[in-house]
């Protein structure tokens, strides 16, 4: 790999990549404006990377931490960035996903990119893989069958994984629009509710599959429907997030609400379903997501449109919110 890569080509493999790690966030991502499509992608690339040493179910908690350590530092500048990627390829020998250990041997790559950011930007997502990466080291040796302690402790770990990530996405959104930065002050609780509620969907679809490996994010003590109830109230926040977003700022709007609406009609299918035992059963239709992605089109510049669709997609949740209140 040459230090000196051609910054077009570089581009071009964030973009490659971004498609086969993340059939969703490739769909989202180039939504957005051109100069803020970069930032998110790389962002996305960075915290995949932490989020494959969290995965690796052959490494052990301190392997991890020790890891994300090492992450971190590539990431801050403080070691050089093969002083992470040999340790963690050598690591992740037995790993099988193909396109993340492609990802990580391309660290020098994503770095290259998150070095001709604007300083303010930079900063943002130093903070936000920091956040993110000491969070999860903290998680690896809590990891148990039983769950997480208590719904607090469920919160956190939301909130380091994919809040943050909402602060971070509402940093990059003010420093591109006065406007925005204008109407979020104050509200920025709305931001993290909103990465919490993405985060929580994830972790309800993926139990079956964590139980199967012997852990488990959810809290526990708490019922699915309990928990349910707790999403759906961050989905409200989420909504509440996405129109603050100015309406002329159509791919940032497009961006949110895609996400948001996935989450809302995969919940709602979790919660039409007294359990299941498979990914598979609540997964949405291709035809369902790009149906959605069709939708968000005509929906985003109108936020009635946006809040009928929350309305209508969204009937099994509230009547368990009501049911439960």
């Amino acid at each position: 790999m040459h230090p000196k890569e051609n910054p077009n080509s570089d581009l071009a493999y964030q973009k490659a990549i971004l498609g086969s790690v993340s059939r969703t966030f490739a769909l989202t991502i180039p939504l957005l404006p051109p100069e803020i499509e970069v930032v998110v992608g790389n962002t996305y690339l960075l915290c995949r990377i932490v989020d494959t040493i969290e995965d690796a179910a052959e490494l052990n908690p301190a392997e991890k931490q020790n890891l994300s350590k090492l992450f971190l530092e590539a990431t801050l500048g403080t070691i050089p960035v093969a002083s992470f990627v040999s340790p963690c390829l050598d690591a992740l020998r037995g790993y099988s996903n193909i396109d993340e250990l492609d990802l990580i041997a391309h660290t020098p790559t994503v770095l290259r990119i998150l070095h001709t950011f604007p300083d303010r930007d930079r900063t943002a997502i130093s903070r936000c893989v920091s956040i993110m990466s000491d969070g999860m080291s903290h998680f690896h040796s809590r990891q148990t069958q039983e769950g997480l302690r208590d719904l607090a402790e469920f919160e956190e770990y939301c909130y380091v994984v994919a809040g943050v990530v909402g602060e971070l996405l509402t940093n990059i959104f003010s420093h591109y629009s006065p406007e925005f930065a204008k109407r979020i002050q104050g509200h920025e609780q709305l931001a993290i509710a909103f990465g919490q509620a993405l985060q929580m969907t994830n972790i309800l679809k993926d139990s079956p599959a964590d139980r199967a490996r012997g852990v488990s994010w959810k809290p526990a003590q708490m019922s699915q429907v309990e928990l349910l109830k707790i999403a759906y109230e961050k989905l409200q926040d989420s909504m509440s997030y996405i129109i603050l977003l100015p309406e002329n700022e159509i791919g940032m709007r497009r961006f949110c609400f895609l996400a948001f609406g996935l989450a809302v009609m995969t919940l709602e299918k979790i919660a039409s379903r007294k359990e299941f035992s498979n990914q598979s059963e609540v997964k949405l239709s291709r035809n369902s997501v790009w149906i959605f992605y069709a939708f968000t089109k005509i929906a985003t510049g109108n936020e009635l449109l946006m809040k009928s669709f929350f309305y209508a997609a969204s009937k099994q949740l509230r009547k368990l919110s009501a049911k439960n209140t």
